[in-house]
């Protein structure tokens, strides 16, 4: 055999093996298309959700914010305004609730695609939602209550004031050291940019290995 025919058997297995992988490469990122896209957009709607969720604990409002909240007529004009100022933040969600929906939505396809557990970060996000509707609630009692209630004593009182200030703090947004909200959403984005990502980027590595075989085929040829 010569060395031209070596040579030339050289190329033919390089070129065979160049072939291989550009289908094996091709046929994993075909398959994997979906859950790439699946995990892309996921991690942006939670990065979305991030801001969301900010922006409804944000305790800056403007005046009249809270009063599409449906009143009844028994309301005095003081028992409205402590109504619409804990409406505020369900008034906040409900011009995103399409938003969370999409993602609440997405939660069994994450789950068919990636396994129960990555259902996790999914469930923690409702929990906090939840958290601020209920601290929405909870606080319509105790600004009712608030200048309005006599204690017996001075205990009373004081369990008042920390369980009213308790439900403020998830209820306005407030300085990432006193704040119990934002811990538990940069949580939940870590966790799904784990997940995600683990996934986003095995998309960069069929890329190269293409790019590689490409470029080794068209040199050999």
């Amino acid at each position: 055999m010569t060395a031209a025919d070596i040579l030339e058997s050289i190329s033919l297995i390089i070129a065979a093996w160049t072939v291989i992988l550009g289908v094996n490469a091709w046929r994993h990122e075909f398959i994997g298309k979906r859950r790439i896209e699946l995990a892309e957009e996921v991690l942006a709607l939670f990065y979305e959700a991030r801001d969301v969720i900010s922006y409804i604990r944000s305790p800056f409002g403007y005046v009249a914010e809270g009063s599409s909240r449906k009143s009844s007529e028994s309301e005095s004009p003081e028992e409205k305004q402590i109504y619409d100022n804990a409406y505020v933040v369900m008034e906040r969600y409900n011009k995103n609730q399409e938003l969370f929906n999409k993602i609440y939505s997405m939660r069994y396809r994450f789950m068919a695609q990636f396994g129960k557990e990555a259902s996790v970060p999914f469930d923690d996000l409702r929990k906090i939602v939840n958290d601020i509707f209920i601290s929405s609630r909870m606080l319509t009692r105790y600004w009712k209550d608030q200048g309005r209630r006599t204690w017996k004593t001075e205990a009373e009182f004081k369990k008042h004031l920390e369980e009213m200030h308790k439900y403020e703090a998830v209820f306005w947004e407030m300085s990432v050291d006193d704040d119990p909200i934002i811990p538990r959403v940069s949580a939940v984005i870590s966790n799904i940019e784990d997940r995600c990502n683990a996934i986003i980027g095995k998309k960069t590595t069929l890329q190269r290995l293409w790019v590689w075989t490409s470029k080794l085929w068209h040199k050999e040829n």
